[in-house]
């Protein structure tokens, strides 16, 4: 991306996921507020005709506010690389391995960071069966926003019932008991903790429902805990090559210290919904929505 300021942005909302609507919440809110920071923004609803609409919109900077698959897993990246156009948030491979849960846990061991035992399994194996000592969790390897995610509590559970579109091979996860914090990077930089409350499990409806879930921001953990999200958020963010803005997720046994946290995951792409936790971090650490949104486009560049 040259020096100059960009003017002219192409905001890539919607796509074919199963999170097009959180997509189109995301991409809307950041349209306005880049048109209030004083950039042209052209909306484009990413389909068979993205390339079409991308050399017509003939933009400065791509502003990828996709979520889930195609806009989060690289292969939007390889398109706009291979266009030669600056985007936002992490380029291909970063995007490809921490959509790949099983391949992000392999990178955290590699950089010392704590995960728990999981495995990749068939879900007909699943659903026949317990596989893993309970209680443990099962979820798609290649997935977000908590889609499909199911809690086997004890040894007397039921199998899980699922869609008939959740994949053949699912992780199966042990299950960490105690509480949900996240922490989001900017950058070389962390932005706090925030912990996420809510009744049960933090699913699609408790993460962007109005009341689905309560988020305390500075969280009130101990000021040890939350230096090592800080610290883990930040390595988690390098050892998958990530740029721009990500946000890793945590579950915290408070009754074992330092002990309890452990990383779920890294999303390269934080949603930029009215109730998501990236920009609430960023205004509790004095950056407004716009100046957040601002950041994003002039971080873009291609080669990510």
């Amino acid at each position: 991306m040259s020096s100059r300021a960009p003017q002219v942005i192409a905001l890539l909302q919607g796509g074919q996921s199963s999170e097009r609507e959180v997509s189109l919440s995301s991409g809307q809110g950041c349209a306005e507020a880049l048109r209030a920071e004083g950039f042209t923004v052209h909306q484009i609803d990413a389909g068979p005709t993205l390339v079409d609409d991308l050399k017509a919109a003939a933009p400065d900077v791509v502003f990828n506010a996709l979520h889930g698959q195609w806009g989060e897993d690289g292969c939007v990246q390889g398109l706009l690389e291979w266009l030669r156009l600056p985007y936002t948030h992490s380029g291909v491979l970063a995007s490809a391995l921490a959509m790949d849960k099983t391949r992000t846990k392999d990178v955290y061991r590699a950089a010392g960071l704590p995960v728990v035992r999981s495995m990749i399994t068939r879900s007909d194996a699943v659903r026949a069966g317990h596989v893993m000592d309970v209680p443990y969790v099962v979820k798609p390897n290649r997935d977000g926003s908590s889609v499909g995610i199911y809690l086997v509590m004890d040894a007397n559970s039921p199998a899980p019932e699922w869609d008939a579109d959740m994949p053949e091979f699912v992780m199966v996860e042990a299950y960490v008991p105690g509480r949900e914090l996240t922490t989001s990077v900017m950058g070389d930089r962390a932005l706090g903790v925030t912990e996420i409350v809510t009744n049960g499990w933090y699913d699609y409806a408790a993460k962007y429902e109005a009341g689905g879930s309560s988020h305390v921001v500075p969280a009130n953990i101990p000021p040890e805990i939350a230096a090592a999200c800080e610290a883990y958020a930040l390595r988690a963010h390098a050892a998958l090559g990530c740029r721009g803005v990500t946000r890793t997720d945590f579950r915290w046994d408070d009754t074992k210290g330092l002990d309890g946290l452990i990383l779920l995951e890294t999303n390269t792409q934080p949603g930029m919904t009215p109730t998501s936790l990236t920009p609430e971090q960023a205004q509790t650490a004095g950056i407004s929505f716009g100046e957040l949104c601002r950041w994003i486009v002039e971080d873009a560049s291609c080669a990510r």
